[in-house]
């Protein structure tokens, strides 16, 4: 719940207006971290107004979470200290805009749904999947660098960010790269921001390159043969020219949860691989042709899914961690990167790891990541994300838990144990915020 409002907050509304500040406890507990609710929420309309609520915060040693529409403020350690939520979703503009280039500027409260919207107009688009799905703002998928499928053909929001404005604790507003896709040599300080997850300093303007829309789009679905016959087939793909927009491998529970369907109205198959193609109808055509010749010998069969449907099915498994909180509530979710070749395997281990500890676990494994959901009693489920933990550590990855309750985040890493560039990361958050004003202790090793 929230606290009663401190009177070190009493600047706020003379600072960014009275009508732009809430003290209200049910508005304070919409954006409550891991039930800690701040005293106040700030809706700034404008980056110098970001800059003045990060300058007053730090000079009155008051903590403060950027946040927008909050679909990813469940993800990271409890925070130690929360006073001030920086609600960036009215800042929703878009002050540069040119098809031509292909380049485009955002404020930071502009959903992914309604800017998609505006791209197509001109036959472009963002081209982000990101857990959080349509109500998912930009701010918070570069903050986070959420990735989904689509990672496979267009790789992360750190890598199609041009250029970004951030609000620091110091007052002030910096400006790193530019509106063009080819920009001047140096240190990116855009791609250090992708990913600080709030820690530094808040994004308060972000400069995109854009793609061209596909025409059309195809999904099919590749079902049988196991782990050998799903590894093969992605290794087959990979190894073809053929270039697929998005490519997900689903265990049984997650392949009925992506068609909307409980685990007991699922297909008996045991692993579904799912592959999107998008172009022109020749280039559709030309896929399904090549992907027919590709499962030849793998024991697997091939199935077309209808386009509509489809696409409501790929929202489902972008957002998984959400999707798994509804068919398994009090769920633990992962997410575990790791090199492409590793996929099958892990999941593979994760679910006989989870039989033996009579926990239930639902995957979704694309190059690159796979996401789980696991249920059941707390000290098995515990045993089980060390064990997925290690397990990862082998494979050459790493694993976070992105979503589960303050009582287990007690009892688990949620980040993990720290890297080999730790030390450089703390003195980046020295040097950004030296007053530990952002989001303080929500980071890998409690930055």
């Amino acid at each position: 719940m929230a606290i009663g409002t401190d009177s070190s907050l009493a600047g706020l509304a003379t600072l960014i207006g009275e009508a732009h500040v809430a003290t209200d406890p049910a508005i304070c507990d919409s954006v409550a971290v891991d039930d800690l609710s701040p005293h106040s929420v700030a809706y700034p309309h404008s980056a110098d107004d970001v800059a003045a609520v990060l300058a007053w915060a730090r000079e009155r040693s008051l903590a403060v979470i950027p946040c927008s529409n909050a679909t990813k403020l469940h993800i990271g350690n409890i925070p130690r200290r929360y006073d001030v939520a920086l609600c960036l979703k009215e800042m929703n503009r878009v002050p540069h805009y040119e098809p031509a280039d292909l380049t485009a500027s955002v404020e930071p409260g502009v959903k992914l749904s309604s800017f998609q919207q505006l791209l197509s107009r001109d036959g472009l688009w963002l081209p982000l999947d990101p857990p959080g799905g349509r109500e998912a703002t930009l701010g918070g998928i570069v903050a986070t660098n959420a990735v989904g499928p689509a990672r496979l053909k267009y790789s992360a929001p750190r890598d199609i960010v041009i250029g970004m404005k951030i609000a620091t604790t110091e007052g002030k507003v910096v400006k790193t790269g530019g509106r063009v896709v080819k920009n001047v040599a140096g240190y990116d300080v855009a791609k250090l921001m992708a990913g600080s997850y709030g820690t530094l300093g808040a994004i308060v303007e972000i400069s995109f390159k854009l793609f061209p829309l596909p025409a059309h789009r195809a999904t099919w679905v590749l079902a049988g043969g196991g782990f050998e016959a799903a590894r093969e087939f992605r290794r087959r793909v990979l190894a073809s020219p053929l270039s697929p927009l998005r490519m997900v491998l689903l265990d049984r529970i997650a392949a009925a949860w992506a068609r909307g369907q409980s685990a007991a109205e699922g297909s008996d198959e045991w692993l579904e691989t799912w592959i999107e193609f998008g172009g022109t109808e020749r280039v559709i055509q030309r896929s399904a042709k090549s992907l027919a010749e590709l499962i030849d010998g793998t024991g697997a069969t091939l199935n077309p899914i209808e386009t509509d449907f489809a696409s409501a099915c790929w929202d489902r498994i972008c957002d998984f961690s959400a999707l798994g909180s509804t068919y398994f509530p009090h769920a633990v979710s992962f997410k575990a990167s790791l090199p492409i070749a590793a996929g099958e395997e892990f999941v593979r281990r994760a679910h006989e790891e989870a039989g033996r500890q009579h926990v239930r676990a639902a995957c979704a494994s694309y190059p690159g990541a796979v996401h789980g959901c696991l249920a059941g009693e707390s000290e098995p489920v515990v045993a089980l994300a060390g064990s997925l933990r290690e397990g990862t550590r082998g494979l050459g990855g790493s694993l976070v838990m992105e979503r589960c309750s303050p009582e287990l985040k007690q009892r688990m890493e949620v980040w993990g144990p720290p890297g080999d560039g730790f030390d450089v990361m703390r003195k980046l958050k020295e040097a950004w915020d030296p007053g530990a004003t952002l989001s303080p202790g929500r980071f890998v090793g409690g930055l």
